[in-house]
């Protein structure tokens, strides 16, 4: 079974979908930080397609939820840390509108969620990868509390980076991701929409767990 939560950039679909995959127990799935790999790749490849698509195929892209913890690794090395740098924020929506690396990604998270109780955070997988996903929530947020969620999370990794040029990257991010031709971001018609801008982390967390035990306690 696949709950899924999609929303803009910073709307806090990630550490929502963590923690309700550490309440109720169930597995976590976050795409982004597999688009994120792509673009380390991409970054790696100095942005030169042709050789990013050949390393795309050739590297191995996995991943596993332990311990609270979502880990992503290129071949067999932890890369956690590296993909959320300001550098791979900036080329992600970028990357993540290549037809090409949408492919890959959809097809590895369909493999992975074949068994288990996953919930995946994203942009369009409630309208594109998993259109037939058992829950879906859409998640918002103004521009400026989106950016100071994320402004923490780069702060706390030592990223000198300011509230402005978040705010800008995010801006530039909703725009390219919501314009991208392939599989845009947008709200699927039967997911439920959650504003996280006035709720607490416990509120919101708690909206979406009193959705889904029905669910897998049935």
């Amino acid at each position: 079974m696949i709950v899924v939560i999609d929303g803009p950039a910073g709307s806090g679909k990630s550490s929502t979908a963590r923690a309700v995959a550490e309440q109720l127990e169930i597995q976590f799935l976050d795409s982004g930080a597999l688009y994120r790999v792509a673009t380390l790749i991409y970054l790696k490849a100095e942005k030169n397609k042709e050789l990013f698509f050949e390393l795309l195929k050739e590297k191995k892209i996995s991943f596993h939820f332990q311990e609270k913890k979502f880990s992503v690794l290129l071949n067999d090395t932890d890369v956690s840390n590296d993909i959320r740098t300001m550098q791979v924020s900036q080329h992600v929506s970028e990357v993540a509108a290549m037809p090409e690396v949408r492919a890959q990604v959809n097809a590895l998270m369909h493999k992975v969620v074949e068994e288990g109780i996953y919930i995946a955070d994203g942009r369009d997988l409630g309208t594109a990868v998993f259109p037939n996903a058992a829950l879906k929530f859409f998640m918002v947020a103004d521009i400026k509390t989106r950016a100071e969620r994320r402004l923490a999370e780069l702060q706390k990794k030592g990223d000198d980076t300011s509230l402005e040029e978040v705010m800008a990257n995010i801006a530039d991010r909703d725009e390219i991701d919501s314009s991208r031709s392939a599989d845009p971001l947008k709200k699927a018609d039967d997911a439920i929409e959650i504003d996280t801008s006035a709720l607490s982390f416990e509120e919101q967390v708690s909206i979406i767990c009193d959705q889904i035990k029905p669910l897998i306690t049935s």
